[in-house]
């Protein structure tokens, strides 16, 4: 048999240096997120969810409160990141959307959340969820054209232009990192893996979906070319679940500041450690990987204190969806009340950030 590549081992420096207090300006040192001194930086946190729905609902930006009050209970997890996910229309002030909660008005909440979220110490992590493009085929949210549900991926008309605008707003802070796109799905539209991976990374014309496609490298190319150097999280395929070809796939980036974003719940496809250590460790050995979501509608913690460990083992990043008071099965919820009481769910990631941190 012919030798395999041997499996590159993270680049932990043997005498650490002390990481910076608060939330540090990121960077990307081999396979981790490192701060101006060196040292590593996971990112623990939550997601707050609200951003994306609220706005083109016609309800407000967010959902529940988020003064300094509500950020403070979140650090009081010892939560160290924030997700904060987006309305592409709101944010670029589209006339479906009522005027009090679009353009300038969403944008200065936003901006508003953010400067709370780095007040507390906490990392925020800016996340275009909700998308313009109509998509009627296989396992659609809807069938509106508008920022209403998941599309299986950005459309060209405006993400980049969001991106470009999100990128001009925060590129003057390098505490706050950037994720391209909640969930792409390109390979419920296509018929072949390779068809999705490729509409993932290039975009354009991609069979079964009818707009224009925005892939990765047009978003990274969106942000860098601002100017930015902030950190890029760029999620897989399969509602961001299989990464087994992102790292054949990757999009380039002149500035090297990329990390791969993945999503786990019991319920998806790749849910268990033999898949994560075929498909999740060569990527995390080779760039930063952050977990932006990971949940279980069981309304019990079993199935993430199983992915904590196998990501705590590989000293990987992690964020529990969601910091809202939903009911814990179909949000899933992690608290019952904004002042961070959990759920049954949320009591086992509570436990383990405070154990971490």
């Amino acid at each position: 048999p012919t030798p395999t590549e041997p499996t590159p081992t993270p680049t932990e420096p043997t005498d650490p240096p002390d990481p910076v207090t608060g939330a540090p300006e990121l960077g990307v040192t081999g396979n981790r997120l490192t701060d101006r001194n060196g040292a590593t930086r996971r990112l623990l946190g939550v997601n707050r969810s609200g951003g994306e729905f609220m706005c083109v609902q016609g309800h407000g930006v967010f959902d529940g409160p988020v003064d300094d009050a509500a950020v403070r209970a979140i650090a009081d997890w010892k939560a160290n990141t924030v997700r904060i996910p987006l309305n592409e229309e709101c944010w670029l002030g589209h006339d479906n959307v009522k005027p009090e909660y679009r353009g300038a008005a969403y944008i200065d909440a936003v901006k508003g959340l953010v400067d709370r979220v780095l007040a507390h110490g906490m990392t925020p992590v800016v996340e275009l969820h909700w998308t313009y493009g109509q998509y009627t085929g296989n396992s659609a949210g809807c069938a509106d054209v508008h920022a209403t549900c998941q599309k299986p991926m950005p459309n060209a008309r405006y993400t980049p232009a969001f991106w470009t605008s999100v990128a001009n707003t925060f590129k003057h802070d390098r505490r706050i990192v950037f994720d391209l796109f909640n969930e792409p799905y390109p390979d419920r539209a296509t018929s072949t893996a390779a068809q999705a991976w490729a509409c993932w990374r290039d975009g354009g014309t991609c069979p079964g979906i009818g707009y224009e496609v925005a892939g990765m490298q047009d978003l990274v190319d969106a942000v860098r070319a601002t100017g930015s150097r902030n950190v890029v999280l760029v999620p897989g395929i399969a509602y961001s679940n299989d990464l087994s070809q992102w790292l054949a796939h990757a999009p380039t980036d002149p500035a090297g500041l990329l990390a791969a974003a993945w999503h786990v719940y019991n319920f998806n496809t790749c849910a268990n450690e033999a898949c994560w250590d075929s498909t999740l460790a060569p990527v995390s050995a080779r760039v930063p990987l952050v977990a932006g979501e990971i949940g279980e509608n069981t309304c019990g913690h079993g199935f993430i204190d199983r992915v904590m460990t196998w990501l705590d083992d590989r000293g990987l990043s992690y964020l529990g969806w969601t910091w809202n008071t939903w009911n814990c099965s179909s949000g899933p919820a992690l608290i019952t009340s904004y002042d961070g009481t959990p759920t049954s769910f949320g009591i086992g990631l509570r436990d383990r950030l405070r154990a971490l941190n």
